[in-house]
């Protein structure tokens, strides 16, 4: 009898182990052309087939536009939709625009709601030297994106009165750590640099 309930519980067991691989399976077949990488949600997104203007950016055809998680709304879509809900602005490969003086290639909002701002990803292998200023060069020298705070949400291009401060630069200088007199001191020269786009001879 002993022997018998063994058995039960052993294909049980399987059953169970086979449903779950099952479900494993699927989970990885529906990441199959998620933009996200399938380890997160498919948010909607849309590729543009024409320059449009989005956040107050002229950005060109072939833009990737990715926006907040929507109910019934996943992967690409047929046409642009509600700009309140842009994420992400992802430029063409090899594709720039000019953001204070310096060739950007992404936009990203703050993931963080009660910070209103966004990140700046450059490309500075496209920045050429008579471009150089004291803003593109601080930048470069803390080697990564910049995350600025706005006042308006809705404007992500270089606009001096609508930012407010500097948040970060890469990992390495963050305003998060107030203590940190070398962090504040680089942000604070940063952000005194927004403004002053003197060229670098």
């Amino acid at each position: 009898m002993k022997k018998k309930y063994i058995i039960i519980i052993g294909v049980l067991v399987f059953i169970a182990a086979l449903g779950i691989g099952y479900l494993i399976f699927l989970s990885a077949l529906s990441g199959i052309g998620n933009p996200t990488g399938g380890r997160g949600p498919d948010y909607p997104y849309f590729i543009t087939t024409e320059s449009v203007t989005v956040k107050k950016i002229a950005v060109p055809k072939g833009t990737k536009l990715i926006y907040e998680e929507q109910f019934f709304k996943k992967g690409q879509q047929d046409k642009i939709m509600n700009e309140k809900k842009l994420t992400d602005i992802h430029l063409p490969e090899g594709k720039t625009i000019e953001w204070g003086g310096v060739p950007v290639y992404t936009i990203t909002k703050f993931f963080n709601p009660e910070m209103t701002g966004y990140s700046v990803f450059a490309d500075f292998s496209q920045l050429r030297d008579e471009q150089r200023t004291k803003f593109s060069e601080l930048w470069r020298r803390c080697g990564g994106e910049l995350g600025v705070l706005v006042k308006d949400a809705d404007d992500w291009t270089f606009n001096t009165k609508n930012i407010t401060d500097i948040a970060n630069c890469s990992v390495n200088y963050q305003r998060y750590f107030k203590e940190d007199d070398r962090q504040q001191k680089f942000l604070d020269s940063l952000y005194n640099a927004l403004g002053k786009q003197v060229k670098i001879k």
